[in-house]
């Protein structure tokens, strides 16, 4: 399935662009305000993604880390903390275990995108946000290359194709 995108600054060129589309016989969809939402056309929040990866990671990560960090403390021995006695510094050598392995999810899994943005859709969703509209159609190759050609004529800010191979 093949996807092209057009962000228009406004609702009179978005609506514009849509009739010019439907008189092509291409059907589009508009997002922005008054029409679907991003969330009502399924495009995914990069930051409830990253969320649910670093938790899960975290989930499994942790506990294990906890382990290796005692293990580790319990085999080598060391004595780092005196003033916590041989178990207190086994539970310490734990504790650190978990905090290597929750700084580890958080960077394996997707934490970096949640902190510094990550994905095209995000930047689709910032300018739903400043109130511009997106023309979306979805198709066969041949459709999104005449949708593109229409599109063109209303100068829009930003026009991209994706391909999605649904085979996975």
């Amino acid at each position: 399935m093949n996807y092209l995108i057009a962000v228009l600054p406004d609702r009179i060129q978005a609506e514009a662009a849509h009739v010019a589309l439907e008189k092509g016989g291409i059907k589009g969809t508009i997002l922005g305000q008054g029409y679907k939402t991003a969330d009502e056309f399924g495009l995914i929040d990069p930051n409830d993604a990253a969320k649910k990866q670093v938790r899960l990671m975290a989930t499994w990560l942790v506990p294990f880390g906890f382990f290796a960090g005692a293990t580790f403390s319990i085999l080598t021995g060391l004595n780092t903390f005196a003033w916590a006695g041989e178990i207190g510094n086994h539970i310490i050598g734990g504790l650190l275990g978990a905090g290597a392995a929750a700084m580890g999810s958080l960077f394996v899994g997707g934490g970096v995108g949640l902190v510094f943005g990550s994905g095209d859709a995000l930047p689709y969703r910032n300018r739903l946000n400043a109130g511009k509209y997106l023309v979306v159609v979805q198709g066969a190759e041949s459709l999104t290359r005449e949708a593109t050609r229409i599109l063109r004529q209303f100068d829009p800010e930003n026009i991209q194709g994706y391909s999605v191979n649904n085979n996975q």
